[in-house]
């Protein structure tokens, strides 16, 4: 498959043929048409070249197949066939089967509107066709040069402070045409470059609303963004469904064109909800290589305002910072019920900021905080949070802004056990257990009690309460708190003496768990 990024190689002018001195060459016969250009040149002798044919190309004959005696009626069949099969222009060899076009050739491509090119007898056909190529390589070094500094250009304009306008801009005038960004509903957001006339816009906002993703379902949200149909670069195809049409099952295309009054306009889903129209007076397959690095431009630059997310987002934490409730708060993240999840990287390496950025995007949450060693990260309660691989995750059960604290506790518990039983994910459970049937104060003051001598060291809480969640293994427990095993004996030791209890005893145990719990 070609790279969209790189331009095809481009066609040539009939024109540019005609004027090389060192070929000769010169029009009898068919359309002065400054438009014609020639894809490729192609030597035959075949009285029915049609299949060999691919369209688009300088057939080269020195009529050897002409039978003698031809008439009008064989050289209205043959030129047919040329025109038939997309040929672009013929070139007649003269000499040495023929000392002159024949008449009835040329009045054949006059009536069929085939340009005819009379090649003189010290011009080879290989020469021609070395020429064809030459201006073809001429032509895509040009566009190749024209293509890298549109490149360039964008990309200085998308590192300026406010991008997307001068973005545009650089597009517009690379291409010599109008520019415009559209809103997920199809407003017009922003424009550049000179307006086209009012029903060519009107018809580029048709054709922005072809290829914007319909709105989300609760079932195509986790279907993700990904669209089939891209148009080839070059393509004119009009995709606008017709009156009637139902199309509610076909996939969104992501880019789509078409030509209104000798405009080409063409759009582009940028996956972020916006889309990108351009109308330029000519269909060049560099323009559609300028517009697709604008488009995938213009996808960074659009990918925070999706859906207003980063701003609900901002808004929440200035009411945070200006003392709002997390309850008043939590309505702007998208959903009441969330679950906190604790990851920490496999390994001893610490998670950088690109593998931190990948991991929320897995789970589908930016609401993502990097502490130290571990990740935090705040997704909601109907998306759900599978093993991920060079992770190690540990996850509350979902919980209503005022319950956040605790089940950060949850994940972070989780993930203790998580590491220590060598799982790549485990839940905290959420089942009623008997600690429920105690009041909450009661039970509050309890563990306070019964854990005051050694509350003011938070080191022989957290090893105690990962100990006894291990079920008193000495390894596991080093391994959860990334300490020797010698330490989890003697802080377990100094626990006990402070405590005055016999850890050994199933009843202290899970008393003190009861306490810790709570704690």
């Amino acid at each position: 498959m070609s790279d969209p990024m790189v331009p095809p190689t481009p066609p040539v002018r009939l024109d540019a043929l005609l004027a090389r001195e060192d070929l000769g060459l010169r029009r009898v016969a068919g359309p002065d048409d400054p438009g014609t250009v020639v894809h490729w040149a192609h030597a035959s002798e075949m009285a029915d070249p049609y299949p060999y044919l691919l369209g688009g190309e300088l057939l080269l004959s020195a009529g050897v197949h002409i039978p003698e005696g031809a008439g009008a009626g064989y050289f209205d069949a043959y030129v047919s066939r040329i025109v038939a099969a997309g040929g672009a222009a013929l070139g007649f060899g003269v000499a040495p089967v023929h000392e002159a076009v024949p008449g009835a050739l040329a009045e054949a491509c006059e009536m069929h509107g085939l340009p005819l090119l009379e090649v003189p007898p010290r011009t080879t056909f290989s020469g021609v066709a070395r020429a064809v190529w030459q201006l073809m390589a001429q032509a895509r070094l040009a566009e190749l040069r024209r293509v890298t500094e549109a490149q360039q250009s964008l990309a200085t304009a998308a590192s300026r402070p406010d991008p997307v306008r001068p973005v545009l801009h650089q597009l517009a005038q690379r291409i010599g045409g109008w520019a415009a960004l559209y809103t997920p509903d199809t407003t017009e957001l922003t424009t550049a470059g000179t307006p086209p006339s009012p029903e060519t816009r009107q018809s580029l906002a048709n054709l922005a609303k072809v290829v914007r993703p319909p709105a989300p379902t609760a079932g195509s949200r986790a279907a993700g963004a990904a669209r089939a149909g891209t148009a080839a670069p070059g393509e004119r195809r009009q995709v606008t469904p017709a009156p009637g049409e139902h199309r509610q099952a076909a996939p969104t295309p992501t880019s789509a064109s078409d030509t209104v009054n000798g405009t080409h306009l063409a759009a582009y889903a940028l996956g972020t909800g916006y889309v990108l129209g351009v109308a330029a007076p000519h269909r060049t397959p560099g323009n559609h290589t300028i517009a697709s690095v604008a488009a995938v431009l213009l996808s960074l630059l659009t990918g925070q305002q999706q859906s207003g997310t980063t701003a609900a987002r901002s808004s929440a934490l200035v009411r945070l910072l200006l003392g709002a409730p997390p309850k008043d708060v939590a309505p702007l993240l998208g959903g009441e019920r969330w679950q906190v999840v604790h990851a920490r990287p496999d390994g001893h390496t610490a998670p950088d900021p690109l593998s931190t950025s990948a991991l929320g995007t897995a789970l589908g949450s930016t609401l993502v905080d990097p502490t130290g060693e571990v990740v935090r990260v705040l997704v909601p309660a109907d998306r759900p949070v599978e093993p991920l691989p060079g992770w190690t995750l540990g996850v509350s059960t979902a919980a209503t802004p005022p319950d956040w604290p605790d089940a950060d506790t949850q994940a972070a518990r989780a993930l203790a056990r998580a590491r220590a039983t060598r799982a790549p994910l485990l839940r905290h459970g959420d089942r009623p257990a008997l600690a429920d049937l105690v009041p909450p104060h009661d039970a509050d003051a309890h563990a306070r009690a019964l854990l005051a001598p050694i509350a003011a060291a938070p080191a022989l809480t957290d090893t105690l309460r990962t100990w006894l969640s291990l079920h008193g293994s000495w390894d596991r427990t080093a391994v959860a708190l990334s300490v020797h095993r010698n330490t989890v004996r003697q802080r377990v030791a100094r626990c006990a003496a402070l405590l005055e209890a016999d850890l050994d005893d199933p009843d202290v145990r899970m008393e003190l768990w009861f306490a810790l719990r709570r704690t």
